[in-house]
């Protein structure tokens, strides 16, 4: 995984475009484990079918990916693991005795792969420079004997294709004049987007697929200031923030599916205290304990009725590390404005393959981004409005803040526990004006009915109709995705244009709630529209039926744990 990242940094460098996906088993240790990187020089959004250049650092590498062989593909493999027998049908191979070599310099078996990696950019026709720039990053802290010995591992595997295997080295891998770009995955961006909205603490329990946010927001704690805490179970995590929140700091979880189930009662308490909350959702195949290191988009419907009873929430989908950012920050934005929970959907595939973003767009974005707090109240301004039972008393100077006032659009006055001479109540019971606890049936209409105004505001004020890639009129196919499968519909689409096949993409990101009338005019005439879906469900389609009353009858679900490669949706389309 390390040096798999590594390569992807390299070519980032040298001016490259990339997109990597990292596919590993549920174990501690061992099991098959594969790192995909694409460079390009177009923007990446997905995976690639074919494979051009396969390191095998096993014999189960080889079986398991020679149907993925493009014609002229280069195969690196050591001897000792693979005869080269068994390889008669590759054309270009390249035999590197990586074995021998770390035997000759005694170097440890996981240094493999520095040699491996050597070997990789001599096949590619790059030079060793921006390999040893990050060498001496990585083992700084270990010394120059660590940071030699690494750099003297690859150059051995460099030398071994560059003086034997000429004819075979492609020249694709060279140093570009292009923006400066920055390599990072949809966890990555998640973190950086709750720096950038001004998160004050992140409360997570470790769970792939989101768990590496937990570590990276805690490595920048001393810096950012933001209070990072490992609570030992689910349900501590999701309280810790909604207090964290209720004291008038930004507050944020991480999770997958089955975290999230624990949390589901919080979720309903923060409904009804209206406490504004970010929940980062990252989704991984279930039911249970599925499949803890695979991906999959099965966690939607769940997701959009958790809680008991009623209460506004919002849903966002990011498509790509950069829409991850901006709706990172959106949602702190929107939880504060709406004082509800607002939930960030990933999955495995985009929380941890890496993309790269161009610097300039990434500082743009930081930039661009704006603090809203909402109706959140600091000090007390003479607006009586505001408060109720203004006692003139001289004895009694305690005034009862009206919380949970009734609005025209849904939403209250916030106060911030410990503003001297005002206080409310806040807890799990329906309540009146002020928080006090009420069963009156006509007081209980009246806060179902403020809370579900805010529904109405947000749809007015604030959710984002699907994005269009393509010419939507022109269109002979017009994909429906959201989330993640925005990426592989795209690299489909640039294949199928080859074919001079017409297409669309509908891209949802503000999955839930929907507008009904903005989306039903994005869907025009009698086109062939087509859902693309990471489940088995078409949990997306159900929910555009029942919010817009648009029903797709055309679908392609993948639900084994992988994503989509961009060739199955060209080959159904093409049969």
């Amino acid at each position: 995984m390390t040096t798999g990242l590594v390569f992807s940094k390299i070519a980032s460098r040298l001016g490259y475009h990339i997109y990597d996906f990292v596919q590993y088993p549920s174990l501690i240790r061992g099991g098959h484990n594969t790192y995909d990187v694409i460079f390009s020089d177009e923007i990446q959004s997905g995976l690639k079918w074919e494979i051009d250049c396969l390191v095998c650092l096993n014999k189960e590498t080889f079986d398991q990916h020679k149907n993925r062989l493009a014609k002229d593909a280069i195969v690196i493999f050591d001897p000792v693991d693979i005869d080269e027998t068994i390889l008669t049908e590759v054309k270009n191979k390249v035999a590197v005795p990586m074995e021998k070599i770390l035997t000759d310099l005694k170097g440890q078996a996981v240094m493999k792969n520095t040699i491996a990696m050597g070997a990789s950019l001599a096949a590619l026709g790059a030079d060793l420079e921006e390999l040893f720039k990050i060498i001496e990053e990585q083992f700084r802290k270990k010394g120059q004997e660590v940071i030699d010995f690494n750099k003297q591992l690859a150059k051995k595997g460099y030398d071994q294709v560059k003086n034997n295997y000429a004819s075979i080295i492609k020249t694709v891998l060279q140093k570009k004049t292009t923006d400066e770009k920055i390599v990072i995955t949809g966890n990555d961006a998640f973190s950086i987007g709750s720096v950038i909205a001004d998160c004050r603490i992140y409360v997570a329990y470790p769970m792939t697929p989101s768990s590496s946010v937990l570590a990276t927001l805690a490595a920048w704690q001393e810096k950012t200031g933001m209070i990072v805490r490992h609570a030992e179970d689910e349900i501590s995590v999701i309280n810790t923030a909604i207090g964290s929140s209720f004291a008038g700091v930004r507050s944020s979880v991480g999770t997958s599916g089955g975290g999230f189930a624990l949390m589901v009662e919080a979720v309903s308490l923060a409904g009804i205290t209206e406490t504004p909350i970010v929940i980062f959702l990252s989704q991984r195949p279930g039911p249970a304990t599925g499949m803890p290191t695979w991906t999959e988009q099965g966690d939607l419907l769940f997701t959009i009725n958790s809680g008991h009873g009623e209460f506004p929430k919002i849903v966002l989908a990011p498509g790509d590390v950069e829409e991850m950012i901006e709706l990172t920050g959106e949602a702190f934005n929107l939880a504060d404005i709406y004082q509800t929970p607002v939930i960030i959907m990933s999955d495995m595939l985009l929380s941890e393959s890496h993309q790269s973003l161009l610097k300039r767009r990434f500082d743009d974005i930081i930039k661009s981004y704006q603090i809203n707090r909402g109706k959140l109240v600091n000090k007390i301004s003479n607006d009586k409005a505001q408060i109720s039972n203004q006692i003139q008393s001289s004895n009694i100077k305690t005034i009862n803040f009206l919380r949970y006032q009734v609005t025209e659009d849904g939403i209250s006055p916030r106060l911030i526990p410990g503003t001297p001479g005002y206080y409310y109540q806040a807890n799990s019971y329906e309540h009146l004006e002020d928080g006090h606890t009420t069963e009156d049936s006509k007081e209980r209409i009246k806060q179902v009915d403020k809370r579900n105004k805010k529904n109405t505001s947000y749809l007015t004020g604030h959710f984002q109709t699907p994005k269009i890639y393509g010419d939507i009129k022109a269109a002979e196919i017009v994909f429906v995705a959201w989330g993640s499968s925005k990426g592989v519909v795209l690299e489909a689409q640039k294949i199928l244009g080859s074919q001079g096949k017409k297409t669309a993409l509908i891209h949802f990101t503000y999955v839930y709630p929907l507008d009904k009338e903005k989306i039903k005019k994005i869907f025009i005439g009698n086109k062939r529209y087509v859902l693309v879906e990471n489940n088995s469900d078409a949990q997306f389609g159900k929910l555009l039926q029942q919010q817009t009353g648009i029903e797709i009858n055309e679908k392609i679900l993948k639900y084994d744990g992988r994503p989509f490669w961009p060739e199955e949706i060209v080959n159904y389309l093409n049969k």
